[in-house]
């Protein structure tokens, strides 16, 4: 006997934008439908894993290679599917939300491939989450141009040839979509909305084009999460008619317990495995969010005293490098957030330094490619792997054989000599004020002091304060880390900002909400698990 068909899914609450018919189709909506109805009992299952996971780890505060998995870590037989030829180069990509301007600057910016991003740079009110999905349709059909309103210049998309091959990123298995419900009620996962739709209406039209549904994994924490997405490209390839395989997937590994499996997480996605990516702020926030009852030996610096050459950062790019090299799978860098300042030639000329010596010391290590948040910085990452590279698409050829990390090398944090400090207390507070107050007027991507800041940012923000408190740091002002200081430096801030916008542009945005939310989250003894949950309460539209 056939499965009853899905209940149709309700729009709730949210205000008719426009050609959202376009998007929110019946048969769309049908398919988003099904993938709830089979698949959001498991990704309940798993997420109820991951607290019993983080339980075991603060009664522990130690995590291993599983035993239960050695033997694919062991079988040298296995490989990954090979990369389907628009996604064979990837030695620059750049990152941004799907609004209008961004989707033409992206494609057009020269960088090989483009992260659509509904996750982490984008805040998901109703109109960035329906109209993004329909700003790629314009892009994939050439109906999209935008002009901007303010200098009146005109962007266009160049010849398909000169594109940015693109590779979507939905939104974590955490995160609901309270504006679609089932007929019970409940809302549908994110996750699912955004690769729903986006697959539903572009995975033949991609294909046309020669290139294919391509997707970026966020916030995996276990080869078992791998598995169930693994499972729901199986059903969505063959409920659209299109071969097995079409789909290819790239999963971040910005969490700890992910760097612990991901052989594992390549074998789960095999036949659609594209790579690994190391994803630098939300794998220092996942250290934190794991280990934050572990004592003194857990208690990360200033984040921008944790470069990607500590020991326990290299430890993880370099196993990454050496897994996927090893499994025929691409490693992706991490992010270059600078934003070009158009008035400070100088703050421009120390960051491309750094940012070039960053990219230079990823292509060296073995890295197929990297990300760059703007496109000023495509030119400086392309030279950087085009050194190494030249004509070659990647270098999977180098296997890193000399590579040994040891389960407790990903851990040590205490191999870092820095210690938190005042200023970066401080730091901490403006950024996740200012990030914050911007994601509540629907802005997921903002420069702030000159870098690309996104969700993942204010999340090491606000956990730094949060571990600092509760570890007892002493800072070498000889202040203490407390919560009456954290208020103290938050007023403060408030203050500032206050006086550098002027009141009426202050009345007019989310500060004291964005003061009171990071306070909250940063404060609280019941430790929030995603800054963005208690955000999505608050977030209008």
């Amino acid at each position: 006997m056939s499965a009853p068909a899905p209940s149709p899914l309700a729009i709730v609450d949210a205000e008719p934008l426009p050609r959202q018919d376009e998007v929110l189709t019946d048969a769309a909506l049908a398919f988003v439908a099904e993938l709830h109805r089979r698949f959001t009992p498991r990704r309940d299952e798993l997420l109820a894993r991951r607290a019993e996971r983080r339980a075991e780890i603060a009664r522990t505060s130690s995590l291993d290679f599983l035993p239960e998995t050695a033997a694919i870590r062991e079988d040298d037989s296995w490989q990954v599917a090979p990369a389907p030829a628009a996604l064979n180069d990837r030695r620059v990509e750049i990152t941004g939300p799907t609004d209008r301007k961004m989707t033409v600057n992206a494609l057009n910016s020269g960088a090989k491939v483009w992260l659509a991003d509904f996750e982490d740079a984008s805040a998901p009110t109703w109109e960035n989450v329906v109209l993004g999905q329909r700003n790629l349709i314009d892009a994939y059909t050439r109906e999209i141009d935008f002009t901007d309103p303010k200098s009146g210049k005109s962007y266009a998309l160049k010849d398909n040839s000169e594109l940015a091959t693109v590779v979507m990123r939905p939104r974590g298995w955490h995160l609901e979509e309270r504006h679609l419900r089932d007929a019970d009620g409940n809302a549908v996962p994110g996750a699912l909305v955004d690769f729903g739709l986006y697959f539903f209406h572009n995975a033949q039209r991609l294909i046309d084009l020669g290139k294919g549904p391509y997707f970026y994994l966020p916030k995996t924490e276990s080869h078992l999460e791998a598995r169930l997405w693994n499972e729901i490209f199986v059903f969505a390839q063959d409920h659209v008619g299109i071969p097995q395989g079409t789909v290819r997937a790239t999963v971040l590994i910005e969490t700890i317990t992910a760097a612990y499996e991901m052989e594992e997480i390549l074998y789960e996605l095999r036949d659609h495995a594209a790579g690994l990516n190391a994803g630098r702020w939300d794998y220092l926030f996942s250290i934190v969010k794991n280990f934050r009852d572990g004592g003194a030996k857990f208690v990360l610096p200033d984040r921008n005293a944790v470069t990607m050459t500590a020991p326990f950062m290299r430890a993880y790019t370099e196993l990454l490098v050496r897994t996927c090299h090893k499994r025929g799978a691409h490693a992706i860098g991490g992010m270059a957030a600078f934003i070009p300042s158009r008035r400070d030639a100088e703050v421009n000329k120390v960051a491309f330094e750094k940012v070039k010596a960053d990219k230079d010391r990823e292509a060296a290590d073995g890295f197929d490619g990297s990300w760059v948040a703007h496109p000023d910085l495509v030119p400086i990452a392309m030279a950087s792997f085009d050194a190494v590279l030249g004509e070659k698409p990647n270098q999977k050829e180098r296997l890193r054989e000399d590579v040994s990390v040891a389960a407790g090398d990903l851990i040590a944090i205490d191999s870092l000599d820095a210690r938190p400090t005042y200023a970066g207390l401080v730091s901490a507070v403006q950024v996740g004020t200012r990030y914050i107050e911007a994601w509540l007027r629907g802005l997921g991507a903002v420069a702030i002091f000159n870098l690309m800041e996104d969700a993942a940012t204010a999340e090491i923000s606000r956990s730094q304060i949060w571990q600092w408190i509760n570890a007892g740091v002493v800072f070498e002002n000889g202040e203490k880390a407390t919560a009456e200081l954290t208020r103290k430096i938050a007023a403060e801030e408030l203050g500032k900002i206050r006086a550098e916008i002027g009141e009426e542009a202050f009345a007019a945005g989310k500060w004291q909400q964005a003061h009171d939310l990071l306070l909250t989250v940063s404060l609280d003894a019941d430790y929030a698990d995603f800054l963005t949950l208690p955000a999505y309460e608050q977030l209008v539209g």
